[in-house]
C-alpha cells in the first residue's frame, strides 16, 4: 500500500443556522475588510443578504463582486480579480455554487502571489497560501468548499481545466441547509448527482485509499436516500442537510483521493457545448460505471448496500448490474436528460469529443479500467 493523506479545511461549521456563526469566523482571522464573491442567482435570492448584514452589524467593511458566471472563462475570473485587486481585502467568502466558490480560492491565491492564472492553468506552482477563505455553498453538489482544485474554461482549447494546489483549500466551510431551500428542483438534480457522481468515482478511483473509501461511502449513503426528497420537497430541512454533508463527503473524497473517467469525458462537454457540469456528469454516470463495474464487482457491491438496494442475495456482479441500473432509475426521477440531443450533439460531433477527453490524463489515468479512446467513443455514441 503506498502512502495516502487527507487534506482538510481548517474548520467547518454545519447545521441549521450556523450562518450565524460568520461574524465570529471573520473576527477569528481579525478581518475588518471582507470581499463576498457570488453570482447573480444566488444574489437574486437573497442569500447574501443575511451575511453581509451580519458582518457590517458588527462594524466589519463589505464588498460583494456578484458577477460570476455559471463555468466562468479565464478572463472573466481575470476580470473579477482586477476588480477584488481594488478593495484590499483582508478575507475572501465564496458563497454560491462551485463556480462562484471555485472564483473565490483562485482570487484569494492571487491576492497573496505574484503568479497570473494563466501561469497557474500551465501548471505553475502558488507559492503562498491566498488571503482567508471562508466558503458557503448555496447548492450541494460540486465539494468545491472541501477541495483543493478550481476549475476555469479555457475557450481557445474548448476545455475546462483544473487547478489543484493544497494551497487553495478554504479556511472555513459553512454548511446552514437553510441556504439551500430555495434551490430550484433541477439544480437540485443536477448538483446533486454531481455530489454522488464525486463519491463513487472516488470510491473506485485508483488513488482510492481508507480515507476516501470511508467518506465516499457514507456519501452516497447519504445522498441516495435524500436526493429524491430534495427533488420532490425542496422544503425539507432534513434532506436539504443529508445533501449538504453528502457533498461536502465527496469533496472530502476528492481531496484524497480523484476523480475518475466520467469528469474526464464531462470537460469537453461543458468546454465546447456548455452543457451544466451537473448534467454532464449525471448523464454520463450510469454508462462510464457499466464499463468500470468490469473486474471491480466487489467495489460496486459496497456501493449498492451503500444506496440501500437489497443485493444480500446476489453475486458481486448482480449486484453491480442492480446498483448500475439504479443510477439509470435515479436519472429518470429526477429529470436528467437521457442523451445529449438538448445539446445538438451527433455522430459529427464524435472526434472532438473523444480527442477532448482523451487529453484529461489527470483524470483517466485513476480510472479503474484503462479505457481507450475506442472505449471513450463507444460510450459516447449511446448518448447520441
Amino acid at each position: 500500500m503506498s502512502t495516502y493523506s487527507l487534506l482538510n479545511a481548517g474548520r467547518v461549521l454545519a447545521g441549521p443556522d450556523s450562518i450565524d456563526s460568520l461574524v465570529e469566523v471573520v473576527a477569528d482571522f481579525g478581518a475588518t475588510k471582507v470581499l463576498i464573491i457570488s453570482d447573480q442567482g444566488v444574489a437574486r435570492a437573497g442569500l447574501i443578504n443575511r451575511p453581509r448584514a451580519l458582518l457590517e452589524a458588527a462594524g466589519i467593511t463589505v464588498t460583494v463582486l456578484d458577477n460570476t458566471p455559471p463555468e466562468p472563462e479565464v478572463e472573466q475570473v481575470n476580470a473579477i480579480f482586477a476588480a477584488a485587486q481594488q478593495q484590499h481585502c483582508e478575507l475572501v467568502i465564496g458563497i454560491g455554487g462551485g463556480s462562484a466558490m471555485d472564483t473565490a480560492k483562485i482570487v484569494a491565491v492571487l491576492l497573496n502571489n505574484t503568479v497570473s492564472l494563466r501561469e497557474l492553468l500551465a501548471k505553475a506552482p502558488i507559492a503562498r497560501r491566498g488571503v482567508p477563505t471562508v466558503m458557503i455553498p448555496t447548492t450541494a453538489g460540486t465539494g468545491s468548499e472541501a477541495t483543493p482544485n478550481s476549475i476555469v474554461l479555457v475557450p481557445e482549447d474548448e476545455l475546462k481545466v483544473g487547478i489543484v494546489s493544497p494551497k487553495l483549500m478554504p479556511d472555513c466551510i459553512i454548511l446552514d441547509p437553510k441556504m439551500t431551500l430555495g434551490l430550484p428542483p433541477a439544480i437540485t438534480a443536477s448538483t446533486g448527482m454531481d455530489a454522488l457522481c464525486h463519491a463513487i468515482e472516488c470510491y473506485t478511483s485508483k488513488k482510492g485509499n481508507p480515507f476516501s473509501e470511508l467518506l465516499a461511502l457514507k456519501a452516497i449513503t447519504l445522498l441516495s436516500r435524500s436526493i429524491r426528497t430534495a427533488f420532490t420537497t425542496g422544503s425539507d430541512i432534513d434532506a436539504r442537510h443529508d445533501m449538504l454533508l453528502g457533498a461536502l463527503y465527496g469533496g472530502m473524497s476528492i481531496a484524497t483521493s480523484s476523480t475518475t473517467a466520467v469528469h474526464a469525458l464531462a470537460y469537453p462537454l461543458g468546454g465546447k457545448y456548455r452543457m451544466p457540469h451537473g448534467v454532464s456528469n449525471a448523464i454520463l454516470l450510469p454508462y462510464v460505471m457499466r464499463f468500470n463495474s468490469v473486474g471491480n464487482a466487489d467495489k460496486f457491491r459496497d456501493m449498492a448496500i451503500a444506496m440501500g438496494l437489497d443485493v444480500a442475495k446476489l453475486s458481486a456482479e448482480d449486484a453491480a448490474t442492480a446498483m448500475i441500473d439504479a443510477l439509470f432509475a435515479l436519472n429518470r426521477d429526477l429529470e436528467i436528460p437521457a442523451d445529449l440531443k438538448r445539446w445538438k450533439i451527433t455522430a459529427a460531433d464524435l472526434d472532438t469529443l473523444v480527442d477532448g477527453a482523451a487529453k484529461v490524463t489527470r483524470l483517466l489515468d485513476n480510472n479503474p479500467r484503462p479505457m481507450s479512446k475506442d472505449d471513450i467513443r463507444a460510450i459516447y455514441t449511446q448518448l447520441i
